[in-house]
């Protein structure tokens, strides 16, 4: 199967709609992020690669296992369009390094952003976040999902236009109590982080947990639900030092006990291209050999104590 027939059959799987002032429209091929972003589409395609990243450690890993094709989530020269005129014109040299490396395996990179998160479907036929959902089957937390609040956190501000009616994107949990602590380093165990950082009371119970999404700008909602005790802890992807932050500190200092983990943005959307593994294979109807590679924790950490279970 050449790659373009990989291609089109996985854009096939998805839901592939968003909204458009107040519209539900199809995904517009000339506007979609998701483009090929190098490479050569009419090739047989000999293995294929999920990753949130394709950085290039990926791209190593994807020559090695003989695979040709990798499908990323996010952008593969450092900008949403992945225009790269601005980097032929400086001649960068990581940008030069890559394009090599890229060349020299004679790999495909497609983006898989926004049909991902337009849905996948689910046995039931209904279509949910494919990103978000792969997080919670990686985490084991599909049984916990918590719709009512789920659909309130969808409509919070820096939400993407992926909120499509009737389909669920899973961003709130009633997961077992357990402290702040635990859950934050279950989360680095399971997803294979070096470490989070944490804003509350590490020994604080939790068991209401939301993804807030970007949350860059006002979080009136997400603090309205945390006041109404509908979260006790984020799961944040930009943990930024202003709104959500601020407020989750002083609601920790009042007495409230809500918290953060701050995972970082790639870390909490990976998960959604390991889980793509799961379902490649009756997407696009053929076995090809298919792998997920991690992209790989952006971070790491230096901290002036020595990690211990009173300190996250």
């Amino acid at each position: 199967m050449k790659i373009s027939e990989v291609i089109a059959r996985m854009k096939d799987y998805h839901q592939g709609y968003r909204i458009r002032e107040d519209t539900v429209v199809p995904i517009d091929e000339e506007t979609t992020k998701d483009k090929i972003l190098f490479g050569d589409p009419n090739a047989e395609c000999t293995g294929i690669v999920t990753t949130c990243w394709a950085n290039i450690r990926v791209i190593e890993k994807a020559a090695v296992l003989g695979a040709n094709l990798i499908i990323c989530h996010e952008a593969l020269f450092w900008n949403h369009g992945d225009r790269t005129e601005w980097l032929e014109e400086q001649k960068n040299r990581t940008y030069l390094y890559k394009k090599a490396l890229l060349e020299k395996y004679k790999i495909v990179v497609w983006r898989d952003h926004d049909h991902i998160h337009s849905g996948i479907p689910l046995a039931d036929g209904t279509y949910v976040d494919g990103i978000f959902y792969g997080l919670a089957e990686i985490l084991g937390w599909t049984s916990y999902i918590d719709r009512e609040t789920s659909q309130r956190i969808d409509g919070a501000e820096g939400w993407h236009d992926f909120s499509l009616p009737g389909k669920l994107n899973p961003l709130s949990y009633q997961i077992p109590e357990t402290t702040t602590e635990e859950l934050a380093r279950s989360l680095i165990g399971r997803l294979g982080l070096n470490g989070v950082k944490v804003i509350g009371d590490p020994g604080k119970r939790v068991s209401r947990i939301s993804v807030p999404f970007h949350v860059l700008g006002e979080a009136k909602k997400e603090i309205a639900l945390a006041d109404e005790g509908k979260i006790d802890c984020f799961l944040a992807m930009e943990l930024v030092d202003f709104t959500l932050a601020e407020y989750v500190r002083d609601a920790d200092l009042s007495g409230d006990g809500i918290a953060i983990i701050g995972m970082g943005h790639f870390n909490i959307e990976e998960p959604g291209m390991q889980y793509m593994t799961k379902y490649i294979p009756k997407a696009i109807g053929e076995e090809i050999p298919c792998t997920f590679v991690q992209s790989g924790d952006t971070y790491q950490y230096i901290t002036k104590n020595k990690w211990d279970s009173r300190r996250l």
